[in-house]
């Protein structure tokens, strides 16, 4: 399976600047937002496979410093979009299937072991915050608002991480979610699949609200990896 069509990249097209979104809770840093463009650029092709990314270049593309730029590129490094080399321009990389899989499958993990841990230690007040972004997510899905809705998800799957009362925990799970986050984000553009996020969460959050830990944990289990399920469908298109 291909997970990027190799297009060849138009040096000569116009790259809007990276402007900032509507944030939904924490505002999104230069760093954060340069580097969710670069990986959109990677995912949708507008980037090829192989493609040298110089920080001159790419800041002079964005329209940012040099200093965002580098921070971006170590971050995607990360996620496997990206392949440093030592005293040389990183590379536009395509990581492999098997790769995807694997850290999709630590993924759901992980954030079952978050889900079922909320189930049994949130507070009230925990609880229904989670109720108020679920809520929230059901108006930006009816409005079919792709962009909000993107944005309001990492909330709510934080506040869940939050919710487990596991510091430890949180932070390998969000660390393991900066990795996947460009493959995450891309999910949507498959037609049909806010509905299909937002009752996939309705899951999870009745089974929160009951106390059900081991249904908490199965149904966000099922829905990471119905998310990677949707991210393989929408590779296939580009």
């Amino acid at each position: 399976m291909t997970l990027f069509a190799p297009p060849i990249l138009k040096t000569s097209a116009p790259t809007p600047r990276v402007r900032k979104r509507r944030a939904v809770g924490r505002p999104v840093t230069r760093t954060e937002e340069l580097r969710l463009q670069i990986a959109d650029d990677i995912v949708r092709g507008r980037l090829a496979p192989g493609t040298a990314l110089e920080e001159v270049d790419i800041a002079k593309r964005y329209g940012v410093s040099r200093t965002p730029v580098r921070e971006a590129l170590r971050d995607l490094a990360a996620s496997g979009l990206v392949e440093a080399r030592p005293h040389r321009s990183a590379l536009v990389a395509q990581p492999s299937l098997e790769r995807l899989r694997g850290m999709f499958d630590v993924m759901a993990e992980l954030e079952a072991l978050c889900a079922g841990l909320c189930a049994v230690n949130m507070t009230p007040a925990e609880r229904a915050g989670l109720e108020t972004i679920h809520a929230e997510l059901a108006d930006l899905t009816r409005r079919g608002d792709e962009s909000s809705y993107t944005v309001l998800n990492e909330r709510f799957h934080t506040t869940l991480y939050a919710g487990s009362h596991n510091d430890y925990l949180t932070e390998l799970t969000l660390a393991t979610r900066a990795r996947l986050q460009p493959f995450r984000r891309a999910q949507f553009r498959t037609l049909g699949r806010l509905a299909r996020s937002y009752e996939e969460h309705d899951r999870v959050v009745t089974a929160i609200l009951r106390g059900d830990k081991a249904e908490a944990a199965q149904a966000m289990r099922s829905h990471i990896l119905t998310v990677e399920d949707a991210y393989e469908r929408y590779a296939e298109t580009v």
